[in-house]
């Protein structure tokens, strides 16, 4: 019964309300999604660096002087119009599946599927986090305006399938709160490997069921969501197994234990954080957050993120940036925000082409196939079978330092990397498809000799 109540109070945000981007310790919070309560050390405050207290009259005042200068929704989703009238050739504006929000697909070929990664970015997931919305249209715009004039550019939307969901939550933006209409918390709304008794998808909410449908539709090699509050790169796990809850009146303590609690990709995934943070202004000079980078679970447990959902249910390797100190900044700091984080974000969709990344993926020999759960390196080698040559990608483990660490090699653009792989030829095999990249180790070699025996032995 505490379990089953304590997860309730992580959905519903009237009850268990987050100060910042991530979550609370012990707070209470008024239907607005105003918070007041205590703040735990590794918290950011909204406004200023003082405790405050406010009503929720006041709250609301301060949040619409600060829209002020800031996209209205309606704005947003003229500006979206706009733009794909535009940039026509080079993007195609859609609705997510069984929602009302907009999205914008970057592309050489807009629509069509091909051989190439799919990013997304996704914005304004919280309702008072509204960096996000603004910057992403300022990317599309920058990504049209230099195409074929900026090498970085036209890498991007010849290399990649880039998707851009401005506004996830904009409910939660006219509101002026965290949550959406029904004052939900999207980031605790997703299945979660340790609470199974969110996988309930009656009660999901419509923005997460949109998002899930999504992933369903396309297969995204790679995510970031863009929240306010902080300024670190955040990577999975998110949630952590070693946890404590008591229950005290009316009010839910939720004791976390901070452990760093890392996946079966921790090393590519603080590749991809240091990759951001590296090339933001000054992300990676943070004292808080060594390097600009976290472990969800060491800097804060949650449970039923975006994040994590992304990663364990569809392959696709997903970042929570944190990309301004206030959830809210006054919209005169828009311009600075986006010059300090314009080459983080191109760097990071770059880097899915540059240095060759790629999703987690099936390999299918024959009758044969092999899952592997990995977004490492891909290297180009040419594969011989009894059709004739073809060349294939396959991953390998980022380049790391001896003693485990990543090597980034600062081209002062962009992560260059200098692993490479020798060319390799394989023996006869009539079928060879690759559906993404995998691990390239003894595995495959060992794949692709069983099922030549099979075709020796037939």
């Amino acid at each position: 019964m505490i379990l089953s109540l304590l997860f309730l109070s992580l959905n519903l945000s009237s009850l268990f309300h987050s100060s910042i981007a991530r979550g609370p310790a012990l707070h209470r919070s008024n239907h607005s999604g105003y918070v007041d309560g205590v703040y735990g050390r590794s918290r950011r405050r909204l406004y200023s660096q003082n405790d405050f207290k406010m009503s929720e009259e006041v709250y609301i005042e301060r949040l619409e002087k600060l829209a002020q200068g800031y996209m209205s929704n309606s704005d947003l989703e003229k500006a979206m119009k706009e733009f794909n009238s535009r940039c026509g050739d080079i993007s195609r504006l859609y609705r997510l599946s069984g929602s009302s929000v907009w999205a914008i697909e970057i592309s050489d070929l807009p629509g069509n599927i091909e051989a190439e990664p799919a990013f997304k970015f996704i914005g304004n997931v919280h309702g008072d986090e509204p960096v996000g919305r603004e910057l992403l249209l300022l990317l599309a715009n920058w990504l049209c305006n230099n195409y074929m004039k900026d090498p970085l550019a036209t890498l991007i939307v010849d290399g990649v399938h880039l998707h851009i969901l401005p506004s996830m939550n904009p409910d939660g933006f006219s509101l002026r709160r965290r949550g959406n209409a029904n004052n939900i918390d999207l980031n605790r709304d997703f299945p979660d490997q340790f609470f199974p008794m969110n996988d309930d998808m009656d009660s999901r909410q419509p923005e997460t069921k949109a998002i899930m449908n999504w992933l369903e539709d396309i297969h995204f090699t790679a995510s970031a969501s863009l929240h306010g509050g902080a300024l670190v790169a955040n990577y999975p796990w998110d949630g952590t197994e070693d946890k404590s809850y008591s229950v005290q009146y009316n009010l839910i303590s939720v004791i976390y234990r901070k452990n760093y609690y890392e996946c079966p990709d921790d090393k590519t995934f603080r590749f991809l954080a240091s990759l951001y943070s590296r090339s933001h202004y000054n992300m990676s000079l943070s004292k808080e957050f060594p390097g600009g980078i976290t472990n969800g679970a060491f800097w804060y447990p949650i449970y039923g993120g975006m994040q994590d959902w992304n990663y364990i249910h569809c392959g696709c390797f997903e970042l929570t940036l944190e990309i301004s100190g206030d959830k809210w900044p006054n919209a005169s700091e828009l311009p600075t925000l986006w010059e300090y984080n314009r080459m983080s974000m191109l760097n990071l969709v770059a880097s899915l082409v540059k240095s060759n990344y790629c999703g987690s993926a099936l390999i299918a020999v024959g009758n044969y196939s092999y899952c592997s759960h990995a977004w490492i390196q891909i290297k180009e080698c040419l594969c011989r079978t009894r059709e004739g040559a073809m060349t294939v990608d396959f991953v390998l483990d980022p380049e790391t330092t001896h003693d485990g660490s990543q090597l980034i090699v600062d081209s002062g653009c962009y992560f260059e990397s200098k692993t490479g792989v020798q060319v390799i030829d394989f023996l006869p095999a009539p079928h060879l498809e690759i559906f993404g990249n995998i691990d390239f180790n003894v595995r495959i070699s060992l794949l692709l000799n069983e099922e030549e025996s099979k075709i020796k032995s037939s």
